[in-house]
């Protein structure tokens, strides 16, 4: 079931969420993933390229938000930024 509601931590996306996703995505890129965004010759560093995606809110990911308790919820990230 999806709701619209983040029942589960702040908003928005926290510093850690984005270091994690930056890190991901830039691993990725770096390992011959396709870039979702048009490359021009400023932007050529992965962690760059990773950060462009994630500011226009182009990638596809969803972040899960655990409790102590075991309740976790599914957000995409489109809902954070």
């Amino acid at each position: 079931m999806t709701s619209k509601k983040i029942t589960v931590g702040p908003p928005k996306v926290t510093r850690f969420e984005k270091a994690r996703i930056v890190g991901a995505r830039a691993l990725q890129i770096s390992m011959g993933a396709p870039i979702l965004v048009d490359a021009d010759e400023a932007v050529s560093n992965p962690i760059d390229i990773a950060l462009k995606e994630m500011d226009i809110a182009i990638l596809p990911i969803t972040i899960r938000r655990t409790l102590p308790d075991g309740a976790f919820q599914d957000i995409p990230l489109k809902w954070l930024l």
